[in-house]
């Protein structure tokens, strides 16, 4: 019986963390928010991240 293999995590490719992109997105997704805004927010939580990264996720 073959055994089963574990799915490839979608976040393999990107140098971040899981945890900081789930909030990236959940932040634009869920609020009205440009992506220079997200940036901003971010950047006054310690996190240096550009609007295009957040673009491109």
């Amino acid at each position: 019986m073959p055994r089963r293999r574990k799915p490839a995590s979608p976040f393999k490719h990107f140098n971040s963390s899981p945890e900081v992109i789930r909030l990236v997105v959940m932040m634009y997704v869920r609020f009205p928010l440009s992506l220079r805004h997200v940036e901003d927010l971010l950047f006054e939580r310690g996190i240096d991240i550009c609007h295009e990264t957040v673009r491109f996720w």
